[in-house]
């Protein structure tokens, strides 16, 4: 699987990477062995970028991305999680589940927002001891839309502290909005953004600025969230966009894409998976999974010819704006 450096440092991602958010029983309950058989199965299709974070699952996932990769040789792979949640006891015990966050696990533990130093390296610790190893590569800001400020001003330089102290490689941030990580691009020293569900094959927001600030910058886009919550994996009446109903006008053209991709015989999960790594700042795309089998079917997109005409007709059709950047098609691989 092919691989590239973030930004200017020496950090290697493959361009497909393992998003751990799934085997922290997003939305479902997943077992420990069918989490493990995921992760077993990214790594046998060479992926060796992995990705994850307190929130998900309340540490579940950490637990057990930690708990697959163990043995492994630690400069085999890139690791990243991320700060701005501390997960505090449940003060009443809970005994409910965390179904209102999307986790569907036991609500033990409860979420507190902490852009300060402190919370930074508090956050750092305690993902460490669930993950069971020594270190992360990457270390993201996770989501301060509201606490901007202080994530600038407090959680931002104990990243740049630790990234010259060698604790982390490279540090950034993951959001699902392009203003905040533009700002950051702009006003710090990030090599990396973790951008979900703005730059994909129904919205290209990212392309106004934070990908263009990226690129002449010298820095990295991970992109997540390709599929719009699914919606490009199979469009139909009921669908999700962006965790939510699917409106009628997004579902119409999202069909239209599939019939233009249906027309090259090329399954529209693979153009979705495909079409960010056009971006000559997109580095990798971020996929998630909580089976074996699920990987299994996004290598094998990720395997596929996407013909060049696929993304000339979706620009004719005026699904696709006329200069956006696609990718180069590229002969199929075996390995």
């Amino acid at each position: 699987m092919r691989t590239t450096t973030l930004g200017t440092t020496d950090v290697r991602v493959t361009e497909l990477s393992f998003g751990a958010a799934g085997i922290g029983n997003l939305f479902r309950p997943v077992s420990d062995e069918a989490a493990s058989a995921a992760v077993q199965a990214a790594w046998d299709a060479g992926v060796r970028t992995f990705d994850t974070a307190p929130h998900y699952g309340l540490g579940l996932s950490e637990r057990r991305l930690g708990a697959a990769l163990r043995g492994r040789d630690r400069d085999a792979y890139t690791l990243s999680t991320k700060v701005g949640r501390l997960l505090e006891p449940h003060p009443e015990g809970g005994g409910g589940d965390d179904l209102a966050h999307g986790f569907a696990v036991p609500d033990t533990h409860r979420r507190v927002w902490d852009f300060s130093s402190d919370g930074v390296l508090r956050s750092l610790e305690a993902s460490l001891d669930r993950l069971g190893l020594d270190r992360v590569d990457i270390a993201l800001l996770h989501d301060p839309d509201h606490h901007a400020e202080q994530a600038l001003t407090e959680a931002y330089p104990a990243l740049e502290r630790l990234r010259g102290e060698g604790v982390v490689k490279a540090i950034g941030i993951g959001m699902n909005q392009c203003a905040l990580p533009t700002r950051f691009l702009r006003e710090t020293d990030i090599d990396v953004v973790l951008l979900a569900g703005r730059y994909t094959l129904l919205e290209q927001e990212g392309l106004a600025e934070v990908l263009p600030e990226a690129d002449a910058r010298g820095r990295s886009v991970i992109v997540g969230g390709v599929f719009n919550s699914g919606l490009l994996t199979d469009p139909s009446p009921g669908a999700m966009y962006d965790y939510a109903p699917t409106p009628p006008h997004v579902l119409d053209r999202a069909l239209r894409m599939q019939a233009v991709a249906d027309r090259h015989g090329v399954p529209l999960r693979a153009a979705a998976l495909h079409f960010p790594l056009g971006h000559p700042a997109v580095a990798s795309v971020l996929s998630g999974a909580r089976s074996a089998t699920e990987v299994q079917d996004t290598v094998g997109q990720m395997r596929r010819t996407v013909p060049t005409a696929l993304w000339d007709e979706l620009r004719a059709e005026e699904l696709l704006p006329a200069d956006v950047p696609v990718p180069a098609a590229a002969p199929e691989s075996g390995g």
